[in-house]
């Protein structure tokens, strides 16, 4: 059996600060398999919400039983000494059936130098071998995240009678706001599944060159919103987008995302909007054209779908995906890859400068 071994955590120490945090950690348990961390990424838009202290549970608490945050009860304090939730390991000793020495595995729990997991209990994503293992950070969140969107999408269109991961949106006109790493990976999807128009809508001309470089027709959110009701009729006086895809915490963008449908159209809300939706207008086109917004969280699936989808699944759709599509994720999303004892100093700078990034991966052990 296995020593006791030393885990080093990317966690925050205080508002600006990030910092290591170790502890120590037993031999694995009957059942359980121990983890060396290869890869871990940076989920940027929810990560520094730690980093600035603008996390909604620094400032109220959630209350899980009526589902409501109550003010001025924070549910969280620095230091907060685990962040990140898209992790690649390699498997270095197992007490459980199914996982062997050696076995590259997806899954999700903080940017730490190793882990030992109970695959009854965490999600464990087996990453075949001709995928690139930095590929593998993708698989067990963000990925996960964009295919339940493209479900609630397929849940708007058909109700529960949903055959396969994009019936709903198969030839018809999709818009996503946002090309970030989630907004990108919807757009893929879309496209991989048949929508019969895919662009994908970004202020950043940086992120709009690297959504070109991968395939998908780019434009800002302006010229977005223009086209779709310039060129995509559906009959009558009906123009614009079947479902717009929302990805941006800005409720800017959720607006023009709005501005963007056909009536009766739908926008499937993925956003995290730590700061509120002042620029929301729902007195204009949600209310004049009759618009639906769904918010498409991570940790449900449209209602009545749950007995044949859950996380598992829209993962391995997400390595369906990674398959027909890794080289140029690899080549074109995957921008910063940075030496784990770099990362409080690049965390630092990415406060402090902003430079252009999509996904940022923090290099372990590999």
């Amino acid at each position: 059996m296995s020593d006791h071994r030393s885990i080093r955590s990317l966690g925050v120490e205080s508002p600006g600060k990030a910092f290591f945090f170790e502890y120590e950690e037993g031999p694995p348990a009957d059942g359980h398999v121990r983890l060396e961390t290869l890869y871990t990424g940076f989920s940027a838009g929810t990560e520094l919400t730690f980093v600035k202290n603008t996390n909604p549970y620094f400032h109220s608490r959630f209350d899980a039983k009526r589902g409501v945050f109550l003010e001025n009860e924070p549910d969280l304090r620095y230091p907060v000494p685990f962040l990140g939730y898209m992790e690649v390991a390699r498997v270095t000793e197992s007490r459980a059936d199914g996982f062997a020495n050696g076995d590259i595995v997806a899954t999700t729990y903080a940017h730490k130098s190793g882990h030992t997991a109970d695959p009854f209990h965490d999600l464990l994503i087996p990453l075949p071998a001709d995928i690139d293992p930095v590929l593998g950070v993708l698989v067990a969140q963000m990925g996960p995240i964009a295919a339940n969107g493209i479900l609630h999408a397929d849940a708007d269109a058909l109700g529960t009678n949903v055959p396969y991961l994009g019936a709903g949106i198969a030839g018809r006109s999709v818009l996503v706001f946002g090309a970030g790493t989630v907004g990108l990976m919807t757009a893929l999807f879309a496209q991989k599944l048949g929508a019969s128009n895919v662009i994908i809508a970004d202020p950043s001309s940086f992120r709009r060159d690297k959504a070109e470089a991968m395939g998908l027709t780019a434009m800002t959110e302006e010229q977005a919103w223009q086209h779709a009701k310039a060129r995509w009729h559906n009959g009558g006086q009906e123009r614009g987008a079947d479902f717009v895809f929302q990805t941006r915490a800005h409720s800017q963008s959720l607006n023009m995302a709005l501005k963007a449908l056909r009536p009766q159209g739908t926008v499937i809300d993925l956003a995290f909007y730590q700061g509120g939706a002042d620029g929301l207008r729902l007195g204009e086109e949600f209310h004049h054209n009759g618009l639906n917004i769904r918010c498409a969280q991570i940790n449900r699936v449209p209602r009545g779908l749950s007995a044949l989808w859950d996380r598992r699944r829209l993962a391995e759709e997400t390595v369906n995906l990674l398959k027909s599509h890794g080289a140029v994720i690899r080549e074109h999303m995957i921008t910063h890859i940075v030496p784990f004892d770099g990362g409080p100093a690049f965390i630092a700078d990415l406060v402090e400068n902003r430079p252009d990034f999509l996904q940022i991966v923090f290099k372990v052990h590999a």
